[in-house]
Order: C-alpha cells, then sequence, then structure tokens
C-alpha cells in the first residue's frame, strides 16, 4: 500500500474508540509492536479500560506513523527534541506527531509542521471551577462571565487549546498555565500567541478537542476515523488505515481549511 503524505499546508487527524475491556478486540490488541517502557507504562494503570485505552493510543500512533514513513510499527523509535516534542528516531524526514487520550476517546495529529492536539472529557461544573484559578487573568474573567450551565464546557474547549499549543511548543505544563492566553481571540484586547494556529475540534457530547500548529495559516484538515479491530495481532499496520471507516467519528471536519479555527 502507498505511504501518506501530509503536506505544509495540511492537518491530519486521526480518531478511534477503544475497544471495552474483555472484548475480542481488545484481547487481541497487538501489544507486542510497542516497546518495553510503553508496556511498563500500561501496566502501571490500575483500572483496566485505562491500560486497554494506553494500549490502543499507543498501537494507533505506531501504525499511523508506519503509513507515513514506510517503518514498520514494531521497530519504530521514538524521542525527544531539545524543545521537548516527541520525535521519530531513525527516520528521514518524519512528520511531526500529537497523541492526546481521555475517556474513551483518542486523538492523533500528524502534520509537516510542530502539532499539539488534545482531547478532554468535559468536567463536572465544580472541577471547572476550581481549575479555572489558575488560567491566564483574561481567561478567568471571559469564563467568570459565562452562565453556571454554560462553564464546563467551556472550560474544557479553553483547557484544550491550552494543552494542545503547550505540547505544540513541547514544554507541556510546565509552561504555567497562566503564561498565555488561549481564551476568544481579542477578549479584553488581549492577544493569543503569535507564530501559531488554534483550532477548537468538534468532540462529541461528552468531550473537547483542539489542535494547535504552527505558523499563521489555518491548515486543510483531514480526519480519519480507526475501528479497534486496525490494531489487533490479526492485521497489519498498513490495514487499510488510509480509508476512514463507516464508524462513529466525532471529528468530522473531512477536508476544509480552516475548519474549527477557535
Amino acid at each position: 500500500m502507498p505511504l501518506l503524505r501530509v503536506a505544509d499546508d495540511e492537518l491530519h487527524l486521526w480518531t478511534l474508540r477503544p475497544p471495552p475491556v474483555g472484548s475480542a478486540a481488545a484481547d487481541a490488541l497487538a501489544t507486542g509492536e510497542l516497546d518495553g517502557a510503553e508496556r511498563r507504562r500500561a501496566e502501571a494503570y490500575v483500572r483496566p479500560r485505562d491500560r486497554v485505552q494506553y494500549l490502543a493510543a499507543h498501537l494507533a500512533l505506531r501504525r499511523v506513523l508506519a503509513r507515513y514513513t514506510g517503518v514498520p510499527a514494531g521497530r519504530l523509535r521514538f524521542g525527544r527534541e531539545a524543545a521537548g516534542r516527541p520525535v521519530l528516531l531513525g527516520v528521514a524526514g518524519p512528520p511531526s506527531f500529537s497523541l492526546s487520550h481521555s475517556h474513551g476517546l483518542v486523538l492523533l495529529g500528524v502534520a509537516r509542521r510542530p502539532v499539539g492536539v488534545d482531547v478532554q472529557r468535559v468536567p463536572p461544573y465544580a472541577t471547572a471551577e476550581v481549575c479555572r484559578g489558575a488560567l491566564h487573568p483574561a481567561e478567568r474573567e471571559e469564563l467568570a462571565a459565562l452562565p453556571e450551565d454554560r462553564l464546563a464546557a467551556a472550560f474544557a474547549r479553553l483547557w484544550t487549546r491550552k494543552e494542545a499549543y503547550l505540547k505544540g511548543l513541547g514544554t507541556g505544563l510546565a509552561r504555567g498555565l497562566a503564561t498565555d492566553f488561549l481564551g476568544t481571540p481579542g477578549h479584553g484586547g488581549v492577544r493569543r500567541p503569535a507564530g501559531w494556529t488554534v483550532l477548537d475540534l468538534p468532540g462529541g457530547p461528552d468531550h473537547a478537542a483542539a489542535a494547535a500548529l504552527h505558523g499563521d495559516t489555518a491548515p486543510r484538515v483531514t480526519t480519519r476515523a480507526l475501528r479497534p479491530e486496525d490494531l489487533t495481532s490479526t492485521t497489519h499496520a498498513s490495514h487499510d488505515t488510509q480509508t476512514p471507516h463507516d464508524t462513529y467519528d466525532p471529528y468530522d471536519t473531512q477536508t476544509e481549511r480552516g475548519v474549527g479555527s477557535a
């Protein structure tokens, strides 16, 4: 099967619903393709559903990147750039990528520019109320103006934008949640970080999601959905993953420039 290509002006998104614990697909996950560190991390999860989600997410990452690089999924090696972003080792001209998973949903972004993606389950109101105190002052002000019934969803959208941006930088939360403004553009005269495009993505009824891509030009966004069956020992990394499957895809943005620009 031919390699997938992602152009400089594109962002490819891949989504996955992990298989249920105890299902045939969960029991058949091709965990032998993961390295020792990934398997140890998976075993550290206390709850079986979290363990299965981690395994499925990292298998999806490997099998998708195999389609772009031509390197078998189990032979891919990962490291970190000086900035902190994850990177493929030993591959000529590898794409940039970012992975996120939360409460039954996995999101992977692939691009030619530095990229970060994040997905989070919408939290309870009480959690949003407590956590918003750590945000940028203008973000706190924006959330404070909302009615209670809109706070949790708005907080989740803002949080995913922020995490996606910080993943794109490579710093993660070590940079500090109050450092950068990722609220509504122009709110209170405050600007978002220059040189980055931040996109809100549909997350379905229970999740919020976002992507951040280096550069000021909104990308053409293409989404593809993986099935749990694509990650089993009876399939291969190249198994039909270049074509979207007829499964629930909460990121049904298809191919549009600037879709979901936040």
